[in-house]
């Protein structure tokens, strides 16, 4: 699995004008299933970014978790994260998990971040998404589990 993580001071996710998720201080999650990912990639992804000290400390240095300072999760599906782009200039999506697949180790993973920690916000699975953020540094992390 994959996923994009953007340390954010705030964001939120809207489908049809209405907000479906919005986090203050924390993650944005835009995660990717792949083909032949499972709950193990899905878990191991989240227990990395519960843990990944990607927050400030009081000296200023990455060095705290979205654990730590109490930060939101707010997870999105994103299968254009599998894009293969070396054939040219249109992306092959070949490599994303089925529909199917997908839609059940989204929801897995969700499920397990919702039972691990206390703030986790989502998007829709497949919902054409407008997401706003604010990006606090910038920081933006690539993950990929396997």
């Amino acid at each position: 699995m994959k996923a994009v993580l953007q340390r954010v001071s705030q964001a939120r996710v809207v489908i049809e004008g209405q907000t479906a998720g919005e986090i203050g201080a924390g993650l944005l999650v835009l995660v990717c299933a792949e083909r032949g990912d499972s709950e193990t990639q899905a878990d191991k992804l989240l227990a990395k970014i519960l843990k990944l000290r990607i927050f400030s400390d009081e000296a200023g240095k990455m060095n705290r978790s979205v654990e730590d300072i109490g930060g939101g999760l707010l997870i999105v599906s994103q299968f254009t994260l599998a894009a293969d782009t070396s054939g040219g200039n249109r992306p092959g999506f070949g490599n994303a998990a089925a529909p199917d697949e997908g839609r059940r180790l989204y929801d897995h993973f969700v499920a397990q971040a919702r039972a691990a920690y206390p703030v986790v916000a989502t998007g829709r699975f497949a919902a054409d998404m407008k997401v706003h953020l604010v990006n606090d540094g910038p920081v933006t992390i690539l993950l990929t589990v396997s």
